[in-house]
């Protein structure tokens, strides 16, 4: 190695030492930050509520899941009954709502049938907005602290991390107030609402950072969560906990915050940066040329095909185009397909334009074959045409 290289790499050793020594002898700042997170125990994470939650309701049982609403919920959903499995409710705790459409409307979807979904975000979905008729609001007031309470009355104090965002409209013919906020300067304004969706409720909140670890050991604060979450009644709770975010603060968040991995990180990256540096004009492998991989899509699918063909199993098929078709309908045109009666028809004949005897008869054979035990290949095309014909 030329002298002038080893200069070079004395001084960047150094230099790198320097930093470590002025980065460890550094005072750890707080984090701030409100990551919603089971896994953080910084101020605005919910390490705390995760550990005392199941004390909180110790007579419910409570199902943490990571994957989305839609996902999880979906496979609770019998097609065959047109029901959920399970019954209860669903709660959400997040800064900023991160459902995806699919998500919001599976979530109307079962609190139709009967059970219930507890937000507690300062914004929520606009097809939430658009189907429970209400929406929010943030204060022009700026105020350093800020006093929430229940329909019970007694006001707790919150001085960081609160958003001014309260519900500036819903029905109040239908909607119980369940909760209120306010500043020193202006009126009472409610965040906290209750909001029936046909058999089912959603109960909405907008101060999520009441349920994280620094509200929750301070003072008495942990009162105002405890009576906000009494309104859970049902026997079983699915917690939702944003499973992608949570793997990938496994991952990489637990490395940074740890001094020692962290220097080892740092370090690594810049040895490999300095091996890239000296070795950049070595020689260098002859590049093999690779072929592309052939599109066995094609193949797949006839393989497919032929195995349900060997198979035969009508009946299994028919199910299969049945629930992929009242997906859709669900998916693309927002109708419940619930009750698959005149009203459905009527509903899906204005919003597709489709010719209402065709869809009618689709319907007809969805029915017949629902109440069928088995079914046979002439079924099987009947069905298949009764939807080619009418082409949704």
């Amino acid at each position: 190695m030329p002298k002038s290289i080893k200069i070079y790499v004395f001084i960047l050793v150094l230099i790198l030492i320097g930093i470590i020594t002025i980065d460890a002898n550094k005072p750890k700042p707080i984090n701030w930050n409100p990551t919603f997170s089971v896994k953080d125990k910084i101020p605005f994470g919910l390490f705390v509520l995760n550990k005392e939650i199941d004390t909180l309701f110790q007579f419910q049982s409570i199902t943490r899941f990571g994957e989305t609403p839609y996902e999880f919920l979906d496979d609770q959903f019998s097609y065959q009954d047109t029901t959920y499995t399970t019954q209860g409710t669903v709660l959400y705790i997040d800064g900023m709502s991160n459902l995806d459409d699919e998500s919001a409307q599976e979530l109307l979807y079962f609190v139709s049938h009967g059970n219930t979904a507890f937000v507690s975000a300062s914004s929520f979905p606009i097809k939430f907005r658009d189907t429970l008729d209400f929406n929010y609001s943030y204060s022009n007031i700026y105020a350093d602290s800020l006093y929430l309470s229940t329909d019970k009355g007694k006001e707790y104090s919150y001085l960081k991390g609160t958003d001014n965002v309260y519900f500036s409209h819903f029905d109040s013919t239908r909607t119980a107030i369940l909760g209120y906020q306010k500043t020193k300067d202006e009126d009472s304004l409610v965040n906290f609402i209750r909001i029936p969706h046909v058999n089912g409720y959603f109960y909405l909140h907008t101060q999520p950072v009441a349920f994280t670890n620094y509200y929750l050991l301070k003072k008495d604060n942990y009162k105002y969560a405890e009576e906000v979450l009494s309104h859970i009644e049902d026997p079983k709770i699915f917690w939702y906990l944003e499973g992608t975010r949570d793997q990938i603060k496994d991952k990489m968040g637990y490395i940074f915050n740890q001094p020692a991995l962290n220097y080892a990180w740092k370090i690594a990256i810049i040895s490999l940066l300095v091996f890239m540096f000296f070795n950049a004009k070595r020689k260098q492998r002859v590049i093999p040329i690779v072929e592309p991989l052939k599109n066995t899509t094609v193949d797949f699918t006839k393989t497919i095909g032929n195995l349900y063909y060997q198979e035969g199993n009508h009946h299994d098929i028919i199910s299969k185009k049945i629930k992929f078709f009242l997906e859709k309908i669900r998916n693309e045109y927002l109708i419940d397909t619930f009750d698959l009666n005149e009203s459905f028809v009527n509903r899906l004949h204005q919003k597709t334009g489709k010719n209402k005897a065709e869809i009618e008869a689709v319907i007809h054979l969805i029915k017949k074959y629902r109440n069928q035990l088995d079914s046979s290949e002439n079924d099987l095309i009947a069905f298949n045409k009764a939807l080619e014909k009418l082409n949704l």
